[in-house]
């Protein structure tokens, strides 16, 4: 596909409209499986990029962090709320920088710049972005498939290992099964809420399985509930989390199998996509988006090569999260990346973009 052909067509007008893009654009390229290579005949089109700030953001008073265009999956960060993700090594940030020179669709000068500096950004902060910080805490619950363990390495995971869950969940767990799963998710919110609340004798929430009383179910869970003097806000936020929770599983039912599956492989496919995109920033330094020599890995997972009749995921699947796990681990235990970029050169290289946004002039 010629994508800057595509890009000229009427429904990405407002690449050439809107004032804060235009020839204020510095980097546009491709997002998604398209960047990766990882794309078959159903894949989004999706269009990532960084612009200018306006004047009026540097040194007026409007506020700028990106432009989203719903209908065609574009997303274009002002630089300093793209410069704030790259300082911590964000994955979708990250991703820009390390494309194939023709997957940008738009590349000024400063694009070019940004490109050229896009290590200034890298640390050992990578190992938390890309590598899951939460595993460690995801390993202490019980019952999980070992695949959910490991989902966390996307930073922004959080909702997808939810749909992760759910799908798994109701593939394999009786309902009685699929209620305890849902008490373990109800239960971290309300971990959560007593950690904030801790010390305090308003009273208590107690979360337990019995049978149930709905005739549609074998067992519900119920809470005994006893408060006083209370801040109401909190209490309905508490029970507005808890009811997301619940209703997100209650649409298990209605979801379709195959739909599912395809997501879970594709989920799993970027499992080990961001591990390997993490150990070549802390072995090399660089940033890789397109995985051309790792493609016939990925897009197995994809297909499903790797997926059980079950639901689940083979031996080898689990073999090979391992491998990368402990290749993450030697990664960061000698990678040369310092422990945070330094902030004196990443403030003189925002400076100086930023003085070009307002004055027009590079020194």
């Amino acid at each position: 596909m010629d994508f800057k052909e595509f890009m000229n067509t009427a429904e990405y007008d407002f690449l050439r409209t809107n004032k804060r893009l235009g020839d204020r654009i510095m980097l546009l390229g491709l997002g998604g499986s398209y960047a990766y290579g990882t794309n078959n005949e159903g894949s989004d089109i999706d269009f990532r990029g960084v612009t200018l700030m306006m004047p009026s953001d540097l040194l007026g008073l409007t506020k700028f962090e990106q432009y989203e265009d719903a209908k065609t999956d574009t997303v274009i960060y002002g630089f300093n709320k793209m410069v704030k993700l790259l300082l911590e090594c964000n994955p979708n940030a990250c991703e820009m920088l390390g494309l194939d020179e023709e997957q940008y669709l738009i590349k000024s000068e400063l694009g070019q710049e940004l490109i050229n500096n896009s290590r200034l950004f890298l640390s050992k902060r990578a190992v938390k972005s890309f590598g899951g910080y939460a595993g460690a805490q995801l390993r202490r619950l019980q019952n999980l498939p070992p695949l959910l363990v490991y989902l966390v390495i996307a930073r922004y995971a959080g909702a997808q290992l939810r749909r992760l869950q759910n799908a798994i969940a109701r593939d394999t767990l009786s309902q009685s099964g699929r209620e305890k799963h849902i008490l373990r998710s109800v239960m971290n919110v309300l971990d959560d809420f007593n950690r904030r609340y801790a010390g305090k004798e308003n009273g208590s929430i107690r979360l337990y399985i019995d049978r149930a009383e709905n005739p549609e179910l074998k067992t519900e869970i119920f809470a005994d509930v006893s408060y006083r003097h209370f801040p109401l806000r909190d209490y309905t936020n508490l029970w507005g989390t808890m009811r997301s929770v619940v209703r997100e599983y209650d649409k298990i039912g209605r979801r379709n199998k195959k739909k599912d599956e395809d997501h879970l492989n594709k989920h799993a496919m970027h499992l080990i996509r961001l591990f390997m995109m993490a150990i070549d920033i802390l072995e090399k330094g660089e940033i890789r988006t397109h995985r051309e020599g790792d493609l016939p890995t990925l897009l197995a997972i994809r297909r499903g090569d790797y997926m059980l009749p079950d639901g689940t995921f083979s031996p080898e699947f689990y073999e090979m999260l391992e491998e990368y796990e402990h290749r993450l681990d030697e990664a960061a235990a000698k990678t040369e990346l310092p422990d945070g970029p330094d902030m004196k050169k990443v403030e003189a290289f925002v400076e100086r973009i930023n003085r070009y946004a307002v004055t027009g002039e590079l020194t």
